[in-house]
């Protein structure tokens, strides 16, 4: 790599970040260095996909270059990243000059640190820069937090979908990991992933489609019974299920309102299409391409594709199934307003026997309770709160965080009741959240999520 072209880059970022003191991001002058950015960083990214910038022991480097010697430049950079607490930024080829304005005001924000800053981005729709934060070595394994392993599982589906649409075979090895890590919470504290899978995020549907799919598919196996090795199955299928997708016209993929029959028959195609991408990817085993294949093929095999309805398919292809319905049902979209969990529950019960798999049907509805983590419910004193745990050995028994008082005034600090014996509240009603005004996932507290005391 050329290090006066290295340089040149740095040059330029540490200029345009000291030209945010002066201009807005919009500003003809700050364009103008973004537009020299990316003409440098593009000359960087000839033959690489990524180039990464970051600090080793508090010392800049760019990939193998390190600026050991004084260098201004360097040590703006090294001072932004540090005060942004972040150890680096990944950048990746096909870098828009609105990625790096993005970046840039982000960096503008004082408010936008570590985590923070890595979230802001992803929420900015900035998928070819991303930020990296250092790992304490005091924080628990990232395996057996919940929503650190939900946003791993976010950015490898980021992965593999841009190497499909660069035409590259997609690495398993990082899905078939964090698959790993879901599985296990998965038996141990499904509650926390279920709670997870009520994230939604329509910008970025397919991508927590996905996510979410793959945790639900693993709920729906626990509960009728599978085999850790059969949830791993399970979990890799539902991450993979829509990748096919890619291949369809993305207009009709998000097109708002109802499909014509030719645009139906094109978006048809998704299971085959993603049937042939993982048919090239190592680890895959035939199981999770039946997943792939046949998520569409209806219980009574009257779906599509043509392909999986000829074929003998696994039984973990009727539980993928119900995930991939529940999240739908559960899901705004600009064409449907979204189920409650009850309402879905209700919905499952309708369709089964004919969509869906009768007898799974009623396992995972069984394990769910009543009441389904992240339902919004009215207690018998008139407070409303939210589903924040499951018990797993008896679903009638339930967290609620009360979130509304007696009055319908909401609570400054909610507080959470374990429904029991010896407690009084009992829930008599859900409520719609739209109705309340609120998101239900803003009252998780994802990271505090532990097994119920015993």
């Amino acid at each position: 790599m050329n290090i006066e072209q290295i340089k040149q880059v740095v040059q330029v970022l540490a200029g345009a970040v000291k030209g945010l003191k002066l201009y807005a991001v919009e500003h003809p002058a700050t364009i103008k260095q973004i537009e020299m950015l990316q003409n440098g960083l593009f000359n960087l990214l000839q033959n690489k996909k990524v180039i990464r910038i970051g600090l080793l022991e508090g010392t800049l480097f760019v990939d193998d270059y390190l600026f050991i010697h004084e260098f201004p430049a360097a040590d703006e950079i090294t001072r932004l990243l540090e005060s942004r607490e972040l150890v680096g930024l990944e950048i990746h080829s096909g870098l828009s000059a609105t990625d790096i304005q993005n970046l840039l005001s982000l960096v503008n924000r004082a408010d936008a640190k570590g985590e923070e800053f890595v979230l802001a981005l992803d929420k900015m729709g900035t998928t070819r820069i991303r930020a990296v934060v250092a790992e304490s070595e005091e924080e628990e394994d990232d395996s057996k937090q919940p929503r650190k392993v939900y946003r791993k599982a976010l950015k490898v589906v980021d992965q593999i979908f841009k190497d499909v649409r660069m035409g590259e075979i997609p690495s398993s090895e990082e899905a078939i990991s964090v698959v790993k890590s879901m599985a296990e919470l998965t038996i141990n504290e499904p509650h926390a992933m279920l709670a997870l899978s009520m994230l939604k995020d329509y910008d970025n549907y397919t991508f927590t489609h996905s996510v979410n799919v793959s945790v639900l598919s693993l709920a729906v196996g626990r509960a009728c019974n599978a085999s850790e090795e059969q949830l791993r199955t399970l979990g890799l299928g539902g991450l993979l299920h829509d990748l096919g997708k890619l291949r369809v016209d993305v207009n009709i993929i998000t097109k708002p309102g109802r499909l014509t029959d030719a645009e139906f028959d094109a978006i048809k195609q998704h299971p085959g299409f993603g049937a042939d991408i993982i048919r090239q990817m190592e680890g895959v085993t035939e199981e999770v391409m039946d997943i792939v294949l046949g998520h569409h093929s209806r219980y009574d095999r009257s779906g599509y594709p043509n392909d999986a309805i000829g074929r003998k398919l696994s039984s973990l292809v009727d539980m993928a199934a119900i995930a991939d319905a529940y999240d739908a049902m559960t899901t705004l979209r600009s064409y449907q307003r979204p189920f409650t969990p009850r309402k879905a529950i209700a919905r499952l019960r309708e369709i089964s026997g004919s969509s869906l798999h009768p007898q799974y049907v009623e396992m995972f509805v069984g394990s769910l309770g009543p009441y389904p983590v992240g339902s919004l419910v009215r207690l018998n004193n008139n407070e409303v709160g939210l589903v924040v745990r499951v018990d797993t050995k008896d679903p009638s028994l339930a967290d609620i965080k009360i979130l509304f008082d007696q009055g319908g005034e909401m609570i400054a600090e909610p507080f959470v009741v374990r429904l029991g014996s010896t407690e009084p509240r009992r829930i008599i009603a859900e409520v719609d959240p739209q109705s309340k005004g609120i998101d239900v996932t803003d009252f998780f507290d994802y990271e505090a999520m532990a097994p119920p005391a015993a």
